[in-house]
């Protein structure tokens, strides 16, 4: 389902309700050696969804548990939409049940357990086959 992004600076959206949590991301992804554009803010799902209408999306990074519209919500939706059911997705979450990792992981494109450090997070990213930057 994930598609590599050859030559393109990606627009991410992180997609979670915990302010520290989106902070933290954010860090990874400056500190990555991905091609980072702008990177957009949602605490739930139906915010998400509202910004990937208004935006040029490359990746998504997407909690799982958040009020209003959840994560596995947002993912049916996108995965079901052709114009966005090939943005790459990585979810992050606490989730340890199996079977709720398992259906997210049949519509996400990888899966990181919080908490992480940032080399896991960048580690889930470089598996999608995200273009990385070239020095």
């Amino acid at each position: 389902m994930a598609k590599t992004l050859i030559g393109v600076i990606m627009n991410v959206l992180i997609v979670e309700d915990c302010k520290v949590m989106q902070l933290m991301i954010k860090r990874a992804l400056n500190i990555s050696d991905l091609e980072i554009g702008k990177i957009y803010l949602a605490e739930n799902g139906m915010d998400g969804m509202d910004l990937i209408k208004e935006n040029d999306i490359e990746l998504l990074i997407l909690d799982m548990n958040m009020p209003v519209m959840n994560g596995m919500q947002m993912l049916e939706i996108l995965r079901s939409n052709s114009e966005t059911e090939g943005v790459p997705v990585l979810v992050v979450s606490t989730e340890s049940n199996e079977k709720r990792v398992e259906s997210m992981m049949k519509l996400g494109d990888n899966f990181v357990h919080k908490p992480f450090t940032p080399e896991q997070l960048i580690t889930g990213l470089h598996s999608l086959g995200l273009k990385q930057k070239s020095y």
